[in-house]
């Protein structure tokens, strides 16, 4: 089931490295993107609300892996993989916002 992107949903922004952090090796093509969320706090302002959390499913035989999960809140340590960060972005916002599953 694709789930819609609502554009006004939520602003994207392209994020400067901060000063305050150590020095890395520069790297070609890289770039930092951040969803900010609406007025209401959440990223997800209005796909099934009605859900404790949103997680959608997609089946395909071509995977190396049999489960991989992909972030959809935005914030994740390593995006575009998720790493549970939306269990926290949740409990701040009263967001439902979850990963996307993809199942060989």
């Amino acid at each position: 089931m694709a789930t819609p992107f609502l554009a006004a949903a939520c602003r994207l922004s392209v994020v400067a490295p901060s000063t305050a952090q150590a020095p890395r090796p520069a790297r070609r093509g890289l770039v930092a993107v951040r969803a900010e969320a609406g007025a209401g706090g959440g990223i997800n302002p209005a796909i099934r609300k009605e859900e404790d959390k949103v997680v959608d499913t997609v089946l395909t035989g071509e995977l190396a892996k049999p489960l991989t999960a992909y972030c959809r809140c935005w914030r994740s340590g390593t995006f575009p993989l998720c790493d549970g960060t939306h269990v926290k972005h949740n409990k701040a916002t009263g967001d439902n916002v979850g990963p996307l599953l993809v199942k060989k």
